[in-house]
C-alpha cells in the first residue's frame, strides 16, 4: 500500500481525539515528578554560586551527621579517565577541579525527605577560589579573555586561534568575490542574539536506583530514553545493558530533554545509599541556571544583490558560545542560514566558543533561528534600500527541487515556492495598517532528521493493534502513528494503541529530536503493519488452499486478488486474529532501520506589529504561519506545532534573554523575571498548511516541529522597522532597546 497507490485516505488528514487527552485532563498521566517507590530517598544538589572558581575543599561532615542523610557524592565518586564528550557530560553533571558557571553542581546529597535533603545540602561546606570569568561570546575570543579550559580546541581550530575557540567550521562554493563584483548593492551587517531557554513547564525530574551489582533502573522525563541510558552509563562507568530506562509523560522538551543534567546523580546517590531509589526534582531556578539553554550568537553577514533582486553571493561568519563546553550549534546555523536561496557563491565560517555559562542543549531547530535572524534581516534591509518587494525577492531566489543547497546537498522534492506563493495570496497581506504599525516577512528552514528507529506491532486476539515505539510523544506522534497504522491496516483509529516503551523492549531509538518522530517511527510502523498484513494474507491463503500471492489486503480484510484466485468471502482482521493460536501463533510486525528519505522543511511567516513610540513596546497584532508539512497526518497537531514555534519565537524576539550580572551570576532565574509570552501577549496565530508530499515517506510526511521557530526573529525585526523606522540588530528587541533606537533616530 504505497503512497501513490492510495487514491484517497480514510483516516490520514482527519482530526480524531488525542489518545493522551483524557489522562492529561484528569491528572492520571504520570510525569517525571509523579513517580515514587517504597523506600525512596530524596536528592538535593549543591551548586556553585560563582561563574568560575577553583574548588579548594568540600566538607560534607555536617551533612553526613544529620539524621536521615543516607549518602553524599562529589566528583570523587565518579570514575576517572573519560575523554571527549563523555568527559564533557561528566564534568557538567558534577564539577571536578573547577566550577565553570553559576549553578554548576559540586555535590549532591540523598536523605529521607526532600526538606532534609535540602537542609543537608546547605550544610555542605565548599571553599572556592574565585577566578576571572567571561560571559559574552565576543569577549570570550579577545586576547586577554580568561581561559575556560586549556587544550579544549579540537583539530579543526587553526593554529593561533584564541584559546576559548573549541571548534572551527568553514565551507562554501563558487567565487564569492566575483559574485559581489556582479552585484549592484553589497551590504555587510552584524547581528547578535542572546541565549534563551526552552521554557518547558515541567522541570527535570528522575528517579534512579542502582545496586552494587551494577544493575539499575531509571524513571525520567526525557525525549530519549536510550540516550539517557548511554550517557548515564558512560558517565558512571556502567554497562548499558544493565541499566533500564523508562520514560514518563513529558511536560515539554523542545530539545532541552535530549541530554543529561542531574540524572546520573540519582544513580550515584542510590549506589552509595545501598541501592535505595533516589528521586531528584529540579526547581525552576535550577532549570534556568544549570540546564541547557540555546547558544548566544554574534554574526557577520554580507550579501550581494542586483537591482532587480537577484542574490549574487553571500558570506557569513558566526560566533556562538555553547557554555563552558564545546557544542554550540554553529554548524547547523550555517547550514540553515542561506538554505532557502539558490546562491551562485557562498562562504560560511563558524566558531564554537567557550564561555562561563551552562552547557547548551538543543532548542527547536538548534542554530537555525539565529542564522535566519541575521540573513533574513539583511535581505529585508537590502530590499528596502532597493525598493523591492521582500516576498517577490524571496520567490525569485527560492530553491527548488534539483537545486544545490548552500551547504552542499541537492534538494529533492521541496515546497518552498509553494509556501511563498501561498503567503502571497493570503488575505492577511491585504489587511490595512495604521500609524506606528508595520508588517514583516521572513523565511525559515530545517533539514529534519532520521536516526536509529525500532518499532514493533502486535495484533491482539480481538483484532485490535498495539504499536510499541521508542520515541516519546512531545508533539502528537502517538496520534499520528495510530492514524498511519490504522490507515495501512484498514481498521478504526480507536483500534490502535501506541505505547512509548522502555529501553528493554526495543532496539535502540534515537530521541524525539530533529523533527524525526512522526517521520521515522511512523514510517517504521507502516512497514511493520505491512509485514503483519503479509502474514495475515499468508494465513488466509493457507486456510483457502491457495498461494499467498493470490491474496490481497483491502478494508481490513484478506481477500482473493482476483476471480482466478477463487471465490472466498473476505477474512477480516478479527477473524484471523481470533484463531491465530491454531494457525501458527502470534501475529506481529517489526521494523528497525535508519530510515532514508527525510524531507526538508521550509516555512514563511508574516507578522503585523504596532510599536508604541513613547515606550518602545511592541504589540503583535496578527501572525501568520505558512509551512510545508509534506502531508498533515493530524492537521490539528500540525497547526499546534506551527503556533507553538511562532509563540516561542515571539518570546525570543521580544523579551527572553539570559541576564548576567557583573559577577557572572544569572539575574533572572525564575519565570517572573525570565519573561516567556503568556496568552495576553499573543494574538490568534493563523496557520496555513502547505502539502508537497515527501516521496521518502509512505504518506508523504515531513517533520514540522522545528521550522516554525526559525522565521519569527527576523520577521518581527522586519516588522518593527516597517512600524518604527528603526532596524534592530540585537535580541531581544525589548521596549528599552527599541525606545533607545527610536530616540537615537530622532536625534540623528
Amino acid at each position: 500500500m504505497a503512497k501513490d497507490e492510495l487514491s484517497e485516505f480514510h483516516l490520514v488528514g482527519t482530526r480524531p481525539l488525542r489518545p493522551d487527552g483524557l489522562d492529561k485532563v484528569t491528572g492520571r498521566a504520570r510525569y517525571g515528578a509523579d513517580v515514587s517507590m517504597p523506600g525512596m530517598l530524596w536528592g538535593a544538589v549543591v551548586r556553585s554560586p560563582h561563574a568560575h572558581a577553583r574548588i579548594v575543599r568540600i566538607d560534607a561532615s555536617k551533612a553526613e551527621a544529620l539524621p536521615g542523610v543516607k549518602a553524599v557524592v562529589t566528583r570523587a565518586d565518579f570514575p576517572e579517565g573519560l575523554t571527549g564528550e563523555n568527559w564533557n557530560l561528566q564534568e557538567n553533571t558534577m564539577a571536578g577541579e573547577r566550577a565553570l558557571y553559576d549553578g554548576h553542581a559540586v555535590a549532591a546529597v540523598a536523605a529521607t525527605s526532600a526538606l532534609r535533603a535540602q537542609e543537608a545540602a546547605r550544610l555542605i561546606e565548599v571553599e572556592y577560589e574565585v577566578l576571572p570569568h567571561v560571559i559574552d561570546v565576543d569577549d570570550a575570543i579577545r586576547p586577554d579573555a580568561p581561559v575556560i579550559r586549556e587544550g579544549a580546541a579540537d583539530a579543526t581550530v587553526p593554529e593561533g586561534s584564541p584559546p576559548n575557540v573549541a571548534r572551527y567550521i568553514e565551507f562554501g562554493h563558487g567565487d564569492t568575490e566575483a559574485g559581489f563584483a556582479k552585484a549592484d548593492l553589497v551590504r555587510a551587517r552584524s547581528y547578535k542574539t542572546e541565549a534563551t531557554h526552552q521554557g518547558y513547564i515541567e522541570p527535570h525530574a528522575c528517579l534512579g536506583q542502582l545496586g552494587a551489582d551494577g544493575k539499575g533502573e531509571m524513571w525520567v522525563c526525557t525525549q530519549g530514553q536510550w540516550f539517557i541510558r548511554q550517557m548515564c552509563s558512560s558517565v558512571l562507568g556502567l554497562e548499558a545493558a544493565q541499566l533500564r530506562v523508562t520514560p514518563s509523560e513529558i511536560g515539554g522538551g523542545f530539545g532541552g530533554k535530549t541530554t543529561i543534567f542531574m540524572e546520573p546523580l540519582s544513580l550515584a546517590l542510590s549506589r552509595k545509599a545501598g541501592g535505595r531509589p533516589v528521586k531528584i526534582v529540579m526547581t525552576r531556578s535550577e532549570v534556568l541556571r544549570a540546564t541547557g539553554p540555546t547558544a548566544s550568537a554574534s554574526m557577520d553577514v554580507k550579501i550581494g544583490m542586483t537591482k532587480d533582486g537577484m542574490i549574487t553571493a553571500a558570506d557569513a561568519e558566526f560566533r556562538m558560545q555553547g557554555g563552558a563546553f564545546p557544542g554550540a550549534p554553529v554548524d547547523m546555523a550555517l547550514y540553515c542560514a542561506f538554505a532557502p536561496y539558490k546562491l551562485p557563491a557562498s562562504r560560511h565560517v563558524g566558531y564554537d566558543v567557550l564561555a562561563n555559562r551552562p552547557k547548551c542543549a538543543a532548542y527547536r531547530a538548534p542554530g537555525s533561528p539565529m542564522g535566519a535572524f541575521a540573513v533574513e534581516s539583511l535581505i529585508d534591509e537590502m530590499c528596502r534600500e532597493l525598493g523591492l518587494d521582500p516576498l517577490d525577492v524571496r520567490l525569485k531566489n527560492a530553491v527548488k527541487e534539483g537545486d544545490r543547497a548552500s551547504y552542499g546537498p541537492t534538494f529533492g522534492s521541496i515546497g518552498l515556492v509553494e509556501t511563498l506563493e501561498a503567503v502571497k495570496s493570503h488575505p492577511n497581506l491585504e489587511l490595512p495598517l495604521g500609524p506606528n504599525q508595520g508588517r514583516g516577512i521572513a523565511s525559515g528552514y530545517w533539514f529534519n532528521h532520521s536516526g536509529e528507529t525500532s518499532v514493533s506491532l502486535a495484533i491482539s486476539e480481538d483484532g485490535t493493534v498495539q504499536v510499541s515505539v521508542g520515541t516519546p510523544d512531545i508533539g502528537g506522534s502517538r496520534a499520528s502513528i495510530a492514524l498511519m497504522t490504522a490507515e495501512t491496516l484498514g481498521i478504526a483509529y480507536e483500534d490502535v494503541r501506541v505505547n512509548v516503551v522502555e529501553t528493554g523492549a526495543l532496539g535502540v531509538n534515537e530521541p524525539t529530536h530533529g523533527s524525526r518522530a512522526t517521520f521515522a517511527s511512523g514510517k517504521a510502523a507502516v512497514i511493520a503493519a505491512r509485514r503483519a498484513i503479509a502474514e495475515m494474507c499468508r494465513r488466509a491463503a493457507a486456510e483457502w488452499g491457495i498461494d499467498a500471492e493470490a491474496v490481497e489486503w483491502a478494508n481490513g480484510a484478506a481477500q482473493p486478488a482476483g476471480p482466478n484466485a477463487g471465490k472466498f468471502p473476505p477474512m477480516g482482521i478479527e477473524e484471523i486474529a481470533a484463531k491465530m493460536g491454531s494457525t501458527g501463533g502470534p501475529i506481529s510486525g517489526h521494523h528497525e532501520s535508519v530510515p532514508e528519505g527525510v524531507g526538508a522543511s521550509f516555512g514563511c511567516h508574516v507578522v503585523d506589529v504596532e510599536v508604541d513610540p513613547e515606550t518602545g513596546r511592541t504589540t503583535i497584532l496578527r501572525y501568520l504561519v505558512v509551512q510545508d508539512a509534506g502531508r498533515a497526518i493530524h492537521p490539528s497537531y500540525v497547526e499546534g506545532q506551527f503556533q507553538g514555534g511562532a509563540a516561542q519565537g515571539i518570546g525570543w524576539a521580544l523579551n527572553e534573554a539570559y541576564v548576567y550580572g557583573q559577577d557572572g551570576r544569572l539575574q533572572n532565574a525564575v519565570f517572573l523575571d525570565y519573561r516567556v509570552p503568556v496568552a495576553s501577549d499573543l494574538p490568534m496565530i493563523d496557520t496555513q498548511i502547505v502539502e508537497v508530499p515527501n516521496p521518502g515517506h509512505p504518506f508523504g510526511v515531513r517533520g514540522v516541529g522545528e521550522t516554525g521557530i526559525t522565521p519569527p526573529l527576523p520577521a518581527i525585526a522586519n516588522a518593527i522597522e516597517a512600524a518604527a523606522g528603526v532596524r534592530m540588530r540585537s535580541l531581544p528587541m525589548s521596549p528599552p532597546k527599541v525606545l533607545a533606537a527610536i530616540k537615537a533616530a530622532r536625534e540623528g
